[in-house]
């Protein structure tokens, strides 16, 4: 007991000559009482719990600017914060480095490991990655978020003009904003997929009228939809262009060159057909149309823009491209394999399909697939042998990868789905602190919620802003403000 003593903490105020080291901390975490020495603490001086061994010297001001309370009876430091994290933080007292628990929110965790002035530097690679994926979610619900309050906002200081490409913008761009903008991106879908089918059958012999050269060609009334089609794609496309807010971004999209991709073979070939044949000789005029006709096929990647599984999908493949990767080296080394050993194999066959074996790469090629059309195939008993052991390799090597990449597909469409939520929550939130505050109350009354979110004086909020503060939004984020926001245990992670 007397031991124990003599490694309690003084009284505050008072002057103690004893060495840190011998000290004793008590600190309650969330009621969860933790023992900690002075040696142990004293490794990392700069950290708030380092600090509380001489706090005591300098009285009751310095005790509470540290914690939360403190009970001079019991010599006992409480903190109003979570316990589970506060666990994982002590950790770097005893093993030098911070893990943080599976269920913890990584941007609650930085908070806490903030409160406790522990450096990030202390956390573990693999905790690293999870704070960065969050910090990502979190600016891309801040994003959406911040998009659609510039919808819903108008500035009445912007010109007429400026106002007009804004809702230009808003009408071509953003479906769910109304009920037009809904019509027009379901209109623009089908002709998509209505010049689609008449580049299709205009290919179909039976429905081809002659020229005059009696060349087959395509129908008039064929023609005619597809011009009215391309119509419709160029003027939504400069419509889009002349409202966009940066030019050099929208010219430069992916998305956007496949509209001039689609849209740019039909004036080429136009002009081709009219001028060309003044330059060139006809028959090198109607082969360079027939290779922008082609290019048509373009057209039917537009209907990304209006499928969230398709550009789930795109992303989903760039983000699988090692695992594409493997997969074509896999195949590489084993058509090499085969080939080789088909064509050795199938050599003293006289009959042999199998001329070199660079000709053997396309047998290797369908047989790994699974394709086998069967043009080329072993009649040696070795070399049927061969190809059967070929065609479970490919499967095999076929199979591994699919996994991650079907991984990363589900990963990016429920992140999409979250994120979409996560936006909505948040606006929600505002419309209904926005509502209760204008009655005078939100679950309490209005001074409740000012306290809540004190301002410093002379220092102007937004007015959604500020309403997003007080509202205790387990996802608030900063959109507007570069002050930093500090959530209590209190509220809740999601």
């Amino acid at each position: 007991m007397d031991g124990a003593g003599d490694r309690s903490l003084p009284e505050p105020g008072s002057q103690d000559s004893r060495a840190n080291d011998d000290i004793e901390i008590v600190v309650n975490v969330g009621g969860v009482r933790q023992v900690l020495y002075g040696d142990l603490l004293s490794q990392y001086p700069e950290t708030r719990l380092a600090e509380l061994i001489n706090c005591l010297a300098g009285g009751y001001d310095t005790i509470f600017s540290l914690c939360d309370d403190y009970d001079p009876g019991k010599r006992e430091f409480y903190f109003d914060r979570d316990p589970d994290a506060f666990k994982c933080v002590i950790e770097v007292y005893y093993f030098g480095e911070v893990h943080m628990k599976k269920g913890i929110c990584p941007i609650c965790f930085k908070n806490e490991m903030d409160f406790w002035k522990v450096d990030l530097k202390f956390l573990d690679d693999c905790c690293k990655s999870h704070l960065s994926e969050k910090r990502e979610e979190l600016e891309e619900i801040a994003r959406r978020v911040q998009l659609i309050l510039d919808d819903l906002g108008v500035d009445t200081a912007e010109g007429r003009w400026r106002r007009c490409q804004k809702c230009v913008w808003k009408f071509l761009e953003k479906p769910e904003s109304s009920c037009p903008a809904r019509v027009v991106a379901v209109l623009s879908f089908l002709l998509i997929l209505i010049s689609s089918v008449v580049m299709c059958m205009g290919t179909i012999p039976e429905l081809q009228v002659l020229d005059a050269e009696g060349n087959r060609v395509e129908h008039p009334t064929l023609e005619n939809v597809e011009t009215a089609c391309i119509g419709w794609f160029t003027l939504e496309y400069l419509l889009r262009l002349f409202s966009s807010p940066n030019k050099l971004h929208f010219a430069l999209s992916f998305m956007n060159i496949v509209d001039v991709l689609a849209i740019l073979p039909f004036y080429v070939s136009l002009t081709l057909t009219h001028l060309g044949a003044r330059m060139m000789e006809l028959t090198n005029v109607q082969q360079a149309v027939q290779a922008l006709r082609i290019m048509r096929i373009a057209r039917i990647f537009k209907l990304a823009r209006h499928s969230s599984g398709l550009q789930t999908l795109t992303y989903a493949l760039k983000r699988s491209f090692k695992e594409l990767g493997l997969l074509l080296m896999y195949l590489a080394v084993g058509i090499f394999v085969f080939s080789a050993l088909g064509y050795t194999m199938e050599q003293s066959h006289p009959e042999t399909l199998f001329k070199s074996i660079p000709q053997s790469f396309w047998w290797a090629i369908i047989t790994m697939t699974t394709v086998g059309y069967g043009d080329i195939y072993p009649k040696t008993t070795l070399g049927k042998l061969n190809a059967a052991i070929s065609f479970l390799c490919g499967v095999i090597a076929i199979a591994l990868p699919i996994h991650p990449i079907i991984n990363n597909f589900v990963r990016y469409y429920n992140k999409q789905r979250v994120l979409e939520t996560a936006a909505k929550h948040e606006l929600e939130l505002m419309e209904l602190t926005s509502s209760s505050a204008g009655e005078g109350k939100a679950g309490g009354s209005r001074g409740d919620l000012d306290n809540l979110s004190p301002e410093p004086p002379g220092k102007e909020v937004p007015s959604w802003s500020s309403r997003l503060k007080i509202s205790h939004s387990d996802t608030f984020i900063p959109l507007l403000t570069e002050e930093k926001h500090h959530r209590t245990r209190l509220q809740s992670c999601k």
